[in-house]
Order: C-alpha cells, then sequence, then structure tokens
C-alpha cells in the first residue's frame, strides 16, 4: 500500500467515526434494546439531554393537546412545540422510535371556545382540528383518538352524534374521522381508572366492542397512573390486562407513573426512593411480560419535573433513584434472557422439543383475585386530569 493510500485510508476512518459521532446516541444504550417490545417516555419541551440513552418512543406531555395548539383563536394554531418533539422521533427512527399523537378528543383541555360555538359549527371544528393533525404528522405511530371517554367524557359530544343508538354514538364518529385523516396510525382509546374497577373497564371494554365491529380500533391505552397503582397488586394488575387482552386487541401502558406504597384510600401513601422501588418491582414485570402489551411510556422521569411530585425516577441532577437502578437491572435481565433463549432455542432445533413448556406451567398462579380495592378507585382519581396528565 502506497503512502497515498495510506493517508487516504485513515481519512475514510476518520469521517466514519465523526459521521458516528454526529447520530443520536439513540441506538446504543436505551433500555428496550433488543427487545419486541418499546419502553418510551413524554417530552414536555425541551428534549432532555439523556433521552435517548434510556426510552425508544416518544408522546408529547402537552403539546399534542387540542387547548395547547388552538386554545386561544379558533383556526389559529401553534404547534412549534409538538413539531420539535415530532421531529426528535422521526430522526430517531431508524433507531426504532415511534411518535404517538396524544391526543384528538377529551373532555379537558380543549378550546374554551368551542363551548360558544352551536352544535354544527363544534362538529366542525373537531373535524376541521383531527382533519389538520393527520395532514401535519403523516409519519404518526400511533394516536390516541378519545381520551377517557368514561371518565372525562366531553362537554361538546352532543355535537358528534352524543350517545345515540349505541350509547357511545360520539366515540364512533371521533374513531371514524381518525381513520379517515390518520390513515396509517394505529387507533387507540385511552383510559385511567379501570386498573382496579371492574366496572369501570367492562364500560371502556363495550365501547372497544362497538368500535372492533367497524374496524376502526387498533388497540387500547391503559394508563396506570400512581393514584391506582399505589394501592394495587399484581394479581389485580394481571386480572386487569387479562381483561382488555380478551378483545384481541394489542395493549399498552400509556402514562405509567408510581410514587409509593399504599394499604387504604384513607390512609397515607408512603412515599420514598425505597417504596416506590417495590412497587415498581411487583407491578412493571406483570406489565412488561405479558404477552398482550406491546409497549410501555412512563409519563415523565426526572423528578422535579413530572406533573406529580415523587412520581420520578431519575433525581434533577441526573443521579438514578432507587426504581431507575431496578428498571435498569430488571430490562437488561429480560434482554439478555429473551437474546439467549432465542439462540439456545435455534442452535438446538433439530434436537429435541421434549422440554419446551416446562416452565410455563405456573405463569398465571397469581391472578385469582381482582377487585378487592376497586370500590374506592373512582373516588379517589376523580380529578387526575391536572394540566399536565393524560
Amino acid at each position: 500500500m502506497t503512502t497515498i493510500q495510506i493517508r487516504q485510508k485513515i481519512s475514510a476512518c476518520l469521517l466514519i467515526g465523526l459521521s458516528a459521532w454526529a447520530l443520536p446516541m439513540a441506538a446504543n444504550a436505551q433500555l428496550a434494546t433488543g427487545q419486541t417490545k418499546f419502553l418510551g417516555n413524554i417530552i414536555a419541551g425541551s428534549v432532555p439531554a439523556d433521552f435517548s440513552t434510556y426510552w425508544n418512543q416518544v408522546s408529547p406531555e402537552n403539546a399534542g393537546k387540542w387547548g395547547s395548539v388552538e386554545g386561544v383563536v379558533q383556526g389559529t394554531r401553534d404547534y412549534t412545540n409538538l413539531d420539535l418533539i415530532y421531529n426528535y422521533a422521526q430522526q430517531a427512527q431508524n433507531s426504532g422510535y415511534k411518535f404517538k399523537f396524544h391526543n384528538l378528543v377529551w373532555g379537558a383541555q380543549y378550546p374554551t371556545w368551542i363551548t360558544s360555538l352551536s352544535e354544527a359549527d363544534q362538529k366542525t371544528a373537531v373535524e376541521n382540528w383531527i382533519k389538520a393533525s393527520g395532514q401535519k404528522y403523516p409519519n404518526a405511530w400511533a394516536v390516541d383518538v378519545v381520551n377517557e371517554p368514561v371518565k372525562t367524557p366531553c362537554p361538546f359530544k352532543n355535537a358528534l352524534g352524543g350517545d345515540g343508538a349505541t350509547g357511545w354514538d360520539w366515540v364512533i364518529w371521533s374513531f371514524q374521522k381518525a381513520r379517515q385523516y390518520f390513515p396509517n396510525a394505529k387507533l387507540l382509546i385511552n383510559e385511567y381508572g379501570t386498573e382496579n374497577d371492574p366496572t369501570a373497564r367492562a364500560t371502556l371494554i363495550t365501547i372497544v366492542k362497538l368500535l372492533q365491529a367497524q374496524n376502526l380500533i387498533d388497540g387500547i391505552g391503559i394508563q396506570a397512573h400512581y393514584f391506582n397503582l399505589n394501592y394495587m397488586s399484581a394479581a389485580q394488575m394481571k386480572q386487569c390486562l387479562d381483561d382488555y387482552a380478551a378483545t384481541g386487541l394489542d395493549l399498552y401502558i400509556s402514562e405509567l407513573d408510581i410514587q409509593g406504597i399504599g394499604t387504604s384510600y384513607s390512609l397515607p401513601v408512603t412515599i420514598t426512593e425505597d417504596a416506590q422501588s417495590q412497587k415498581y418491582q411487583e407491578l412493571f414485570p406483570v406489565m412488561w411480560e405479558h404477552s398482550a402489551v406491546k409497549g410501555i411510556t412512563l409519563w415523565g422521569y426526572i423528578e422535579g419535573q413530572t406533573w406529580k411530585a415523587g412520581t420520578g425516577i431519575l433525581n434533577a441532577d441526573g443521579s438514578e433513584r432507587a426504581a431507575m437502578t431496578w428498571l435498569k437491572s430488571y430490562m437488561a435481565g429480560t434482554s439478555s434472557s429473551s437474546s439467549s433463549s432465542s439462540s439456545s432455542s435455534s442452535s438446538s432445533s433439530s434436537s429435541s422439543s421434549s422440554s419446551s413448556s416446562s416452565s410455563s406451567s405456573s405463569s398465571s398462579s397469581s391472578s385469582s383475585s381482582s377487585s378487592s380495592s376497586s370500590s374506592s378507585s373512582s373516588s379517589s382519581s376523580s380529578s387526575s386530569s391536572s394540566s399536565s396528565s393524560s
């Protein structure tokens, strides 16, 4: 090799190295790397510097809500923050990022001017909002079409069909429009407070089946907020997931946060790093390992920047809280377990199949009791939809 050739080769290597350095870090260290499911989080304003270190799915916290985009003047939409989040996800697509649009129709954080319009004009305004959103973000992986139809129905739902013949015509209309204007996205329904409330869960399943009959829905979002999960057992969580999985749809844990351990809704919750970590260790594996759950999105992760104190799993100075330390270890274990089982099964695929089911007999042993604390769940969560939640 000549001196010139050596110099050319060195220059090429340097260019490759510089190019790799300029790319996002996302591909190397996300907690769900190598997994078939995503582990995502929300972005509020600017993108946290360490976001791609941990997460590989993105939801906007508030930027995609109608009131955030078009809340002041009808027809004047400010997409600045939402564009930032969407574009970030688009740039990281080759690392497996998914952008979920949150949300289209919700009985909170809507433009104040909507209630002063006639029903005909309300319907037109909602359709224009859905249409504009679909055109602006055509590569959205999924969209929360109706948020909290059971717990927070729209005050303008009559303009969209009201209860109608099905009892939920306004929800069906919303999904019809979403299918029209988001033809390539997964259409999701998203709800809180059904995790330990079988009655509310049954109501949501009724809506889901109406949507399934018209091929209008692709998945169910289970918010999984602290005001329910603090008080729940693994058995209750599994029962909730099993009930929704019986619809045949994919499930998504959409707004996960946990503070600590609660024993009764009438008593204070133990909110410490250790208690939070214990509750994560009790409930997170049930959700992550459930076959119907295709991804989990946390509702914030930096303490002091989440919508409720005590729900962050990373301190403001970047140090890990106990829950994050455990989560990283758990995810690394499930990833290596998945990889090793995959490689071992492929290497021995022609030798023997006698032991393939030896470890599955106890997978459902803890799901017998689902509703022991459900009677008070709706009373404790009626004020949950603050400006940063849902």
